[in-house]
């Protein structure tokens, strides 16, 4: 068995084991960011309350390039009325459509901040075409934690495990917690399909694998998905899946869609997509680790716009 097969034989272990113990079953609260259609994850044992914060967004007004923390806030109100303690605030990926809160959650909270060990080569990408200077290192070094395929890790008694599932980034890691499994941008609810993957590194044929990756979890393994748009004809938004639900009916992915005809449907989808509206200053900030730009000699951050590059 190759160390990709045994990596998630392990996490479907754990899955099982939580699903047979309470105990090993997290906690999690999700908070929707309509503005970005994001979903952040505080996810806790409720034993010993040692918990997880999952791609945070911080409020980022593009007219006016001004930050603020109210979506942040609002996780840190949940940790301290629920006396959570902070051990990582993990990102499974750089995103292009909102900018992380990561770094000011963790001068609130505390923490580790996580991210796949692929980040460097989206930093090594993306630090060429916004011409970064040298002050930006490629080396994921504005990270604590670089994870890769099958690492472990914990929520006080609750086992974690991190999966690399590339293609709609090079870097993106799915994290299962206990018997749940936080997905990132690879998938979504079933009535919407499956994430694109024509950012600089993606590759439809990788993100249809990652897919099958997670899906031969246990049918009954929750999955937490990090956007939701609100498919045609569903009027309220939604982000819990099981494994079972996206087999049966995902409309991209389901069971019977082969490789083949998923890619040709990825690839010609994704050509008809425009950019997200917040990628430049998203993948600028979130390549290092969710902090602004050092400041210019006028004290200033800058997010840079190259013309006719992309």
């Amino acid at each position: 068995m190759s160390d990709h097969d045994s990596n998630l034989s392990a996490a479907a272990a754990q899955v099982e084991r939580a699903q047979a113990n309470k105990a090993l079953r997290p906690s999690i609260a999700g908070f929707f960011d309509e503005a970005t259609n994001t979903v952040s994850y505080v996810v806790h044992d409720p034993a010993t309350n040692d918990a997880a914060i999952i791609d945070s967004v911080l409020d980022y007004e593009a007219a006016s390039g001004r930050t603020s923390h109210g979506s942040a806030d609002l996780i840190v109100e949940y940790i301290t009325s629920n006396n959570l303690k902070v051990k990582w605030l993990i990102e499974t990926h750089a995103h292009a459509d909102h900018i992380s809160a990561a770094p000011y959650l963790q001068e609130k909270l505390g923490g580790k901040l996580a991210i796949g060990a692929d980040i460097i080569r989206v930093q090594e990408v993306f630090g060429k075409l916004f011409n970064a200077g040298t002050d930006f290192e490629r080396d994921g070094s504005q990270f604590d934690k670089l994870f890769n395929d099958g690492e472990t890790f914990s929520l006080g008694e609750i086992e974690g495990i991190a999966l690399h599932v590339p293609g709609h980034t090079p870097a993106d890691m799915a994290f299962i917690i206990g018997d749940a499994a936080f997905v990132g941008d690879t998938i979504f609810m079933p009535d919407f399909g499956t994430a694109r993957a024509d950012f600089p590194g993606g590759d439809a044929r990788q993100l249809f694998q990652s897919i099958k990756r997670l899906l031969s979890l246990p049918e009954a393994t929750r999955l937490f998905l990090c956007h939701d748009y609100k498919a045609p004809g569903r009027d309220e938004y939604a982000w819990e899946t099981t494994v079972k639900q996206q087999r049966e009916e995902n409309v991209h992915v389901k069971d019977g869609v082969t490789e083949d005809e998923f890619v040709e449907m990825r690839t010609t989808r994704d050509k008809t997509l425009a950019m997200p509206n917040l990628i430049m200053p998203s993948v600028q900030v979130n390549i290092r680790g969710g902090r602004l730009p050092e400041p210019e000699d006028n004290g200033v951050s800058y997010i840079k716009i190259p013309v006719n590059a992309v």
